[in-house]
């Protein structure tokens, strides 16, 4: 709730219609009026229901009216929307000719432009991206409905629509491709589905690189309307196909490293392999409390234990011991900016590429079994029923008895055999208290299911399988949990005044309510009923659908879109709230050898802890935004990964193998269907569809045939075929079973052929700039109609 402002507000005086020629009609004035009020208070921020009472509208359907009023001159350039649902003016001397967002390149012929603080993205055609290429930041001007470029047979939909006036901000020079050689020129095929300009080279500057190769290409001149983009090969990654290069290519595609600086590996080497006696004396010695890990079976990094100690019959101390990485990674140190720079560990189909060196990652900091350890702990005394009854935090050493996997902690929950049942019992019977208080709070029960291959030695899909959560994760998760909340709550509570301690929070707000709706509407097709009119019933109405539908085919599809349907948690210094989670307050403090936001966390609770004045807020935001867009990189690499995997699996199928799968999404070209069996995703084309003409209703999320009249809509299940699979694109393209495939797209690249063999893609050779080369092929999507849509 926005604190009431003290000044009063000036009142606006009515304008005259700015336009002398005709009346100004109702909504006009008012637009004028709600402008004016804003101007003459440009130094307070309103919420739309502030807005509402000032102008003493109670009406619903009014109400309405005026938010649609506010997000008109939002798009006029006349107020700014913040995330925290405010509104502004912008001042008169600030007013912009046009607005800053991102590229985000749907197709061959258009894009969008994302602007934060937007419920809508902006439409652009090729013609007016004036060069831009997917994730550049430029300025753009919104059109009048006059000036429209779309000429779609959809032009005439409420969208807004644009043309790019400038390029802000390249989003990278280097662009990860494969090399295509020819006698005259060379010419690079970027990896990313997104990016549709192949990049030429002068042919003195092909190097070593040889014809198949995956390279890094930085490019020296961007494409214009006249002229393709020309680069030079940064680095040869190797031959395209192999495991080792793809998963470097994906590394290099988003940025992200994937060896370690010489100066930080000698820094870290320089560490003492044993812990100083002056250290454990500065410490609490908890080393005779019985202690263990739980973690993945093929875990090597073991940042968290716990330790379990009875105090009488009805209270149990309970210690979440974490690595204390701050101890070895100090500020200024080369270990400290390269961990700062990576912010996050990435994880891979294959591999994990660690924020810190493995010298830390895997020993120093691993809490090992048999070895003493320092660690950051919480330790909590519980009672019986999950009542807290005391917490300390603060530095310790640590002895771990014992490395449990998920199935080994989970077999003995089971069967009450093993090591430590009590002990593992005691903590599944907390956890499963707190978990149901949780939901009863309002948290939100998302299962999503991870995807997990068996691979051969050389790293090629032999299985695809989803992850199983036991009650041994989800212990685990309770108490990781309980100390992130705590960490988050004590910190605030050392707080002297109205000046609050700052401290890194894991944020994550409430969703926008026109998405919500949005959602709501969707799954109402399918029969769900989804309660949003009320904060409060949000949580349990999203609960009761997600249960209904748990175990049944559209289950995966209808949770990923309720996971995207929420705003995307992120990291921050402003205190607002985990509304998943429903916990008022909420750090990351769990995990400091993968994530860096738990290494500041850390440093600001000792800091704190030792007395500390509270500290400047705004370096600690600039990392935690730095922290936050690393961790959405890291992500992305993490699904280009899995994609990549699913794509080289299903290459090797026998082509005439029928897969179920479920439509997953509708377009005006195509269909897409999630195979259940790999839960791999794959596009059927409307012109593989073969038996007529389909027409999108978008709508009602289905396809209907022009003169058959067959539907096939968002939730079917059908039975297909994969047509081709594009590895470099990391796609596929399915056909319905019983039906004839069209013709293969010409910018497919081939995967492997059945004997799991690399196919030499055969191309017609292209002219360089000036030559009168021939324009480049269509990935099949073309120009087709330029579809409204929402927020991501």
């Amino acid at each position: 709730m926005r604190e009431k402002k003290s000044k009063k507000k000036q009142q606006p005086e009515k304008r005259e219609a700015a336009t002398p020629h005709h009346i100004v009609s109702y909504i006009d004035n008012l637009k004028a009026d709600i402008a004016a009020f804003f101007d003459l208070n440009a130094e307070h921020a309103f919420r739309p229901f502030d807005v509402h009472d000032h102008f003493g509208v109670h009406d619903k359907k009014v109400r309405l009216l005026f938010n649609e009023i506010l997000h008109e001159l939002e798009q006029d350039g006349r107020l700014v929307y913040h995330k925290n649902g405010t509104y502004t003016a912008v001042p008169l001397k600030a007013k912009p000719t046009g607005l800053i967002g991102r590229v985000d390149r749907v197709n061959k012929g258009f894009a969008f432009v994302i602007i934060d603080g937007r419920d809508d993205d902006i439409y652009v055609d090729l013609e007016l991206l004036n060069g831009a290429w997917d994730g550049d930041i430029v300025k753009i001007q919104p059109l009048s409905r006059n000036t429209r470029h779309s000429k779609s047979r959809d032009s005439g939909r409420n969208r807004t629509e644009g043309r790019v006036t400038e390029i802000v901000e390249r989003s990278k020079a280097e662009i990860v491709g494969i090399i295509e050689i020819n006698p005259r020129f060379a010419v690079v095929q970027p990896d990313n589905k997104k990016l549709y300009d192949p990049i030429y080279l002068e042919p003195d500057e092909v190097g070593e690189a040889r014809h198949g190769d995956k390279v890094i290409v930085k490019v020296k001149e961007w494409p214009t309307r006249r002229s393709q983009a020309e680069g030079e090969i940064v680095s040869v990654l190797g031959k395209a196909g192999n495991n080792d290069v793809e998963m470097h290519a994906i590394l290099a595609e988003f940025g992200l490293p994937y060896h370690f600086p010489e100066i930080v590996e000698a820094e870290a080497q320089k560490i003492p392999d044993k812990i100083a006696k002056k250290d454990i004396a500065k410490r609490r010695d908890i080393r005779d409390v019985l202690t263990f890990t739980i973690d993945p079976v093929d875990a090597k990094d073991f940042d968290d234990a716990l330790s379990v100690r009875y105090l009488d019959e009805d209270v149990v101390e309970v210690g979440v011991h974490i690595a204390d990485v701050s101890h070895y990674v100090l500020p200024g140190t080369e270990l400290e900016k390269e961990a700062f720079r990576r912010a996050t560990s990435v994880y891979l189909v294959d591999r994990t590429v660690p924020m810190l060196p493995e010298k830390l990652s895997n020993n120093l900091c691993s809490l090992r079994p048999n070895e003493d350890r320092l660690a950051f702990s919480a330790i909590f005394e519980i009672s019986s029923k999950g009542k807290l009854m005391k917490e300390w935090f603060g530095r310790t050493v640590i002895h771990s008895d014992r490395r449990f996997s998920y199935e080994e902690a989970q077999t003995v929950l089971d069967t009450g055999e093993g090591d430590f049942p009590k002990e593992l019992d005691t903590l599944n019977k907390l956890a499963k208290i707190f978990r149901k208080e949780r939901f009863k709070k309002g948290a939100i029960n998302f299962e999503t299911p991870e995807v997990r291959f068996r691979l051969d030695p050389e790293g090629r899909p032999l299985g695809i399988y989803t992850k199983e959560r036991h009650d041994s994760n989800k212990l685990i998760e309770e108490f990781m949990l309980l100390a992130n909340k705590r960490v988050a709550e004590y910190v605030y509570s050392l707080s002297k005044g109205e000046n609050k301690n700052t401290m890194v929070y894991r944020v994550h707000e409430a969703p926008d309510p026109d998405r919500l709706q949005t959602f709501a509407n969707f799954v109402a097709k399918l029969g769900l009923k989804l309660e949003v009119e009320e904060e409060g019933k949000i949580a349990k109405s999203m609960n009761d659908m997600l249960a209904k539908v748990e175990g049944k085919p559209e289950q995966n599809l209808i949770e990923s879109l309720a996971v995207r349907t929420m705003a995307k948690a992120r990291y921050s210094t402003q205190d607002l709230g985990h509304f998943g989670l429903a916990f008022r307050r909420y750090s990351h403090f769990t995990s400091p050898i993968r994530r860096y936001p738990d290494v500041m966390a850390h440093r600001l609770l000792q800091h704190y802890l030792d007395g500390g004045a509270n500290v400047d807020s705004e370096q600690y935001e600039l990392a935690s935004k730095h922290s936050s867009e690393r961790e959405r990189l890291a992500a992305e690499a993490e699904r280009a990964s899995i994609k990549y995997k699913q794509v080289e699996f299903m290459s090797m199928m026998d082509p005439e193998k029928e897969f179920d799968g479920i439509i997953t999404g509708v377009t005006e070209f195509g269909i897409f269907v999630e195979i259940t069996e790999t839960a791999s995703e794959g596009l059927i084309r409307m012109t593989d569809l073969g038996d007529d003409y389909y027409e999108l209703d978008k709508e009602n999320y289905r396809v209907i045939g022009q003169h058959t009249k067959k539907i096939y809509a968002f939730g079917d299940a059908v039975k297909v075929k994969v047509k081709e699979t594009n590895l470099a694109r990391r796609s596929m393209d399915l056909y319905l079973a019983g039906t004839k495939p069209g013709r293969r797209s010409e910018f497919s690249r081939p995967g492997f052929d059945r004997d799991g063999d690399r196919r030499p893609r055969e191309r017609k050779p292209k002219e360089p700039r000036g030559s009168g080369r021939v324009k480049r092929s269509s990935g099949g999507d073309g120009t087709s109609p330029k579809p409204k849509r929402r927020r991501r």
